[in-house]
């Protein structure tokens, strides 16, 4: 990785020294360029996954003003605009002035250039497995018509130079899947995995959510339906806990679940996941399904590590009056 040192200028007007000052503590811009088919796209989309605003095929001399509309907004702190060989070549040329600008405007802490490449023979394999056509296929490109893949996969690395000779961040793709490329970006950007745990009770006689990591079947213990008092009720009630005090079947299950799901969750911060869904199910959605789920939610809230939060959902909430 290369590091551009660029000290911010003092001739920055002053209104914008002033947004820079108030408002970019949280602001992130990267502009995110490299070879055709070496994962711009896919790079793009693990930022979008990261919370960025991610704008492909921007046109560079649009970039200036891209970034400033979308910080006027004030609900968009970071920013990553895809641009390469498709943008105009004389934006291509002025990369320099563009990023010097956006360096002086925003900090030099703030802008960062993401540049991915891959090794030729890779991308001469990509291209042939998707049918892609190069973008500088057929083109001119000084003075000189592109006809083959090998002359554009070289005239493209002449023209993305300017960028390329800047970037803070490069990254070869050559030998990484999509989950290594995450990991890599995550490590790049200093950004902590955060994951959530979403705690799911439902009725399997209403069908299963189809969203669900793990599904537990809870529809062996007591069923406190058939107590006429109970009914009514639902696994949040205390009449309906004490029920569940009673069958010591029920704390044992609920504790196979707690034990395994504590000890498995923690791996996912390792995983690049960023959603996992533990779905409950009983008859109804009602009782069973309800108590075990809020006593998992609530054990895992308290020992889960830093970075994963929990969350509670019954699905069946709408159907407890009928």
């Amino acid at each position: 990785m290369s590091t551009q040192n660029n000290s911010p200028d003092n001739t920055a007007p002053k209104s914008q020294t002033n947004v820079q000052a108030n408002h970019t503590d949280d602001l992130q811009i990267i502009i995110v360029s490299g070879r055709s088919g070496s994962g711009k796209t896919s790079v793009l989309n693990v930022l979008a996954d990261f919370g960025y605003h991610a704008i492909d095929n921007m046109p560079l001399s649009l970039v200036p003003d891209a970034v400033a509309k979308l910080f006027e907004v004030g609900d968009t702190p970071r920013i990553a605009l895809g641009v390469d060989v498709r943008t105009p070549r004389a934006d291509l040329t002025n990369f320099a002035s563009i990023n010097d600008d956006l360096r002086r405007t925003y900090g030099d802490n703030v802008v960062k250039i993401l540049y991915v490449t891959a090794q030729e023979g890779v991308l001469v394999a990509r291209f042939d497995a998707t049918r892609r056509v190069h973008p500088l296929m057929s083109k001119t490109v000084s003075g000189e018509v592109v006809q083959n893949l090998p002359n554009a996969i070289a005239k493209e690395i002449d023209l993305l130079e300017p960028i390329a000779s800047r970037a803070d961040i490069k990254i070869d793709t050559s030998q990484l899947n999509i989950h290594q490329l995450k990991e890599l970006i995550r490590e790049h950007l200093g950004m902590v995995n955060a994951v959530t745990v979403n705690v799911l009770s439902f009725g399997f006689k209403y069908g299963m959510p189809i969203d669900a990591d793990y599904v537990f079947d809870v529809r062996i213990l007591p069923n406190p339906h058939w107590e006429a008092s109970l009914r009514v009720q639902t696994g949040k009630d205390e009449a309906v806990a004490q029920f569940f005090a009673k069958h010591p079947e029920v704390e044992t299950m609920s504790d196979d679940i707690y034990d395994f799901m504590a000890r498995w969750l923690p791996e996912f911060l390792h995983n690049n996941r960023h959603v996992v869904t533990v779905a409950i199910g009983c008859t109804g959605g009602k009782h069973r399904s309800v108590y075990i789920a809020e006593q998992l939610a609530n054990r895992l809230s308290e020992v889960l590590p830093d970075g994963m939060a929990v969350s509670i959902k019954h699905r069946e909430k709408r159907r407890w009056l009928g």
